[in-house]
């Protein structure tokens, strides 16, 4: 077991790369409250902890709002006494149908509230609670944040910034035994781009988009979520991890 008794709490719980940290954090010792804004399938995410033996709970959230984020910490330790890993993973992903020009301006303020200051409010929340014992906060960027792609500007802005606010609060926080890190998935077989399946010459392009021309899993991603957030990764900081099969390292 990495985790013995552990607190983590994982935005985005409902599915994908959030329901399978979730699961496997659970399975290897942690405590863990599912948050998610769709709460019929973040129930479903605990449901599946639950089967599997190990303990978790829900509680809905909606991190564009910082009130409710500070609610869920609240409730964290209201629940389990404390609070140790906080996966701040929930994000939403630009359709690509318009370019800067035509793009409106609430669809920018969209994915800033949701990606970018639903991180801010994840990490203030939760260094408030690990203030006094550490902890480990783990934010979900993107390979986004480093290459550019065609029709998505927010995106690209708002995972830069989760880069440049880890970097930041890894320093900050560093005097509290505070740690701070982030990944950077590349394209991961979730709901989150069930749009691309409809057109097979973007699926098949996209899965090019890797060094070995297909798409990475959420339980891969889960994989290192869970190492990053244990003691074998207690000498990392400030960094972001990719989790790509090296899609940001080479030329198309």
């Amino acid at each position: 077991m990495r985790f013995h008794g552990e607190v983590a709490v994982v935005t985005g719980g409902a599915g994908g790369i959030g329901r399978a940290s979730a699961k496997l954090l659970a399975n290897q010792g942690a405590r863990v409250v599912v948050a998610d804004i769709d709460e019929a399938s973040g129930q479903e995410s605990v449901r599946q902890i639950e089967q599997d033996g190990n303990d978790a709970v829900f509680h809905p959230v909606d991190v564009s709002d910082y009130h409710s984020v500070q609610t869920l910490a609240d409730f964290t330790v209201r629940t389990y006494g404390g609070l140790d890993i906080m996966f701040n993973n929930a994000g939403i992903f630009g359709d690509g149908a318009e370019n800067v020009i035509n793009m409106p301006v609430e669809t920018y303020r969209r994915m800033v509230a949701i990606n970018q200051d639903g991180v801010f409010y994840g990490i203030k929340a939760a260094a408030n609670v690990m203030k006094e014992r550490g902890g480990v906060i783990i934010n979900t960027a993107s390979i986004y944040a480093f290459i550019a792609d065609r029709n998505q500007l927010p995106y690209h802005a708002t995972k830069a910034a989760v880069v440049g606010m880890t970097k930041a609060a890894a320093l900050e926080l560093a005097k509290y035994n505070i740690r701070v890190v982030a990944i950077a998935p590349g394209m991961i077989d979730t709901a989150l781009i069930d749009p691309w399946r409809e057109d097979e010459h973007v699926w098949n392009t996209v899965q090019k988009a890797h060094m070995r021309r297909k798409f990475g899993t959420a339980e891969q991603v889960a994989n290192v979520v869970a190492f990053l957030a244990s003691d074998e990764a207690s000498f990392l900081n400030g960094h972001e991890y990719f989790v790509d099969d090296g899609a940001a390292s080479f030329k198309r």
